[in-house]
């Protein structure tokens, strides 16, 4: 999965929807001070920002397995615990802190109810356990206009709609065989906007993500063909593109551990 990529790379793919996403999902988690964060799988570190703002930089950890994401969460946070590692296996001791949050993490983790497990695990008894996931099920996602353009010109393309916890209570659920408690679920929408069709199919040639992987195999007709598709279903002149999250809070429960 080509996630070893430039955060700058990221944000100019994704940072459009994650950076006011991330705002949402930590308003909905509602830290507190004096408490402590971890962000799972903190990319560039746009919810790690915010848990700053809310907690200080001495109460957040991160933890992402991308170098460079580590490095440029580092920079953007400066004083925050970022570490480099999985969800799956948590550089931290049982209930180190009091929230966890992953953001658009839970598709690409390799095993997704032992990653949830994992943030329970590091979480204290009772303390919130949060996730969110594109619907790309729904074709509510960011991406869900191109993989669209792509299934037109190529039926036997592969999109994200399979992804793990894409589609309708499939994140509650996981969250469920991991052993979370008090599992609630939520929408959480997010809208931004675009110049003109440039400056919206531009981040797909950068290789980032499943969607960059695709557009980087094909060869160079299938790729105008794609882009061509892309540019009638959208606009030449100025637009919008809405994206929803599934998002999830669960709490973790006394004793939570890997099994």
């Amino acid at each position: 999965m080509a996630f070893d990529v430039a955060a700058e790379s990221y944000m100019r793919f994704m940072g459009r929807y994650s950076e006011p996403l991330a705002e949402k999902l930590v308003d909905l988690v509602d830290p507190r001070h004096g408490q402590r964060a971890l962000d799972v799988g903190c990319g560039p570190g746009a919810v790690t920002e915010r848990l700053v703002r809310r907690l200080g930089p001495d109460d957040v950890a991160a933890v992402d397995p991308s170098v460079p994401f580590v490095e440029a969460a580092r920079r953007r946070c400066p004083g925050v615990d970022v570490r480099h590692g999985v969800a799956e296996a948590l550089p931290f001791e049982d209930g180190a802190v009091d929230l966890t949050l992953a953001q658009l993490v839970v598709p690409f983790m390799t095993d997704p109810v032992a990653g949830l497990r994992e943030m329970a695990r590091v979480t204290a008894p009772g303390g919130p356990v949060s996730a969110s996931v594109w619907d790309f099920g729904g074709e509510r996602a960011p991406l869900s206009t191109f993989w669209r353009a792509a299934r037109d010109v190529d039926p036997d393309a592969v999109d994200e709609a399979a992804e793990v916890g894409a589609r309708t209570g499939q994140l509650a659920d996981l969250f469920r065989a991991a052993g979370l408690e008090d599992v609630r679920s939520y929408e959480l929408t997010v809208t931004t906007a675009y110049a003109g069709f440039a400056e919206w199919w531009e981040p797909y040639t950068l290789g980032v993500g499943p969607a960059g992987d695709y557009v980087a195999a094909l060869d160079a007709g299938a790729r105008r063909a794609v882009e061509a598709r892309c540019r009638e279903l959208l606009s030449t002149g100025p637009f919008e593109v809405s994206a929803t999250a599934w998002t999830v809070v669960g709490r973790a429960r006394a004793g939570a551990s890997v099994t």
